[in-house]
């Protein structure tokens, strides 16, 4: 078997926005039944043959570090989760899409990630205050993922997807929403028919 290439991506977001599950979902391909709460760091892994069958074929031994979602902005808190930062070639931001707060996290998730983080205190930044030109010329690829689109009501979808896709433009990020029922239902379905 040839050498697999290591590829480190990070998983940030507050706590309950479904980052073990969806960790969980990306690499052992079936619905966390009763997630936990993360303490720390959780390292899931998942090997990922990409262009599988052509002459530039490659395999992958991908990394997903699943942060603890803890909100607390004490340099403690700050400096131990940096040790989790070091060598990343990508990051997923998640968001719960019925939790504007936690949308709005995810500039303070990024920006300690990255480490641009030049407020101590750890203050949420509002898309007001936001320097969207902080990740014009980032390395790093970012992906915006926001759970829950199933839980929120009709009437308010076009103005949660409005939101979403002025994250999306703030990140430089492309951006996926996921419907968690149908996540389910899938697994179920697949799990009766096999």
């Amino acid at each position: 078997m040839a050498s697999l290439d290591r590829v480190k991506v990070l998983v940030l977001g507050d706590s309950g926005v479904g980052k073990s599950s969806l960790v969980h979902l990306l690499c052992q391909n079936q619905v966390l039944g009763n997630p936990s709460w993360t303490v720390g760091c959780s390292v899931d892994v998942r090997v990922q043959d990409y262009k599988e069958g052509t002459p530039d074929e490659k395999t992958y031994y991908i990394e997903l570090w699943d942060v603890g979602g803890s909100v607390g902005s004490s340099s403690s808190v700050k400096s131990t989760r940096a040790v989790f930062y070091n060598s990343v070639n990508g990051i997923i931001l998640v968001h719960d899409l019925t939790n504007k707060k936690s949308s709005q996290n995810l500039y303070r998730w990024s920006l300690e990630a990255l480490n641009k983080d030049s407020s101590p205190t750890g203050v949420i930044v509002s898309n007001g205050d936001y320097d969207r030109e902080q990740f014009a010329e980032n390395p790093v690829p970012l992906l915006l993922i926001g759970t829950k689109f199933d839980q929120i009501p009709e009437n308010k979808r076009s103005e949660v997807l409005n939101r979403t896709a002025f994250l999306s433009e703030d990140f430089n990020a492309e951006e996926i929403n996921l419907v968690c029922a149908r996540v389910v239902l899938f697994s179920l379905k697949f799990s009766l028919s096999t």
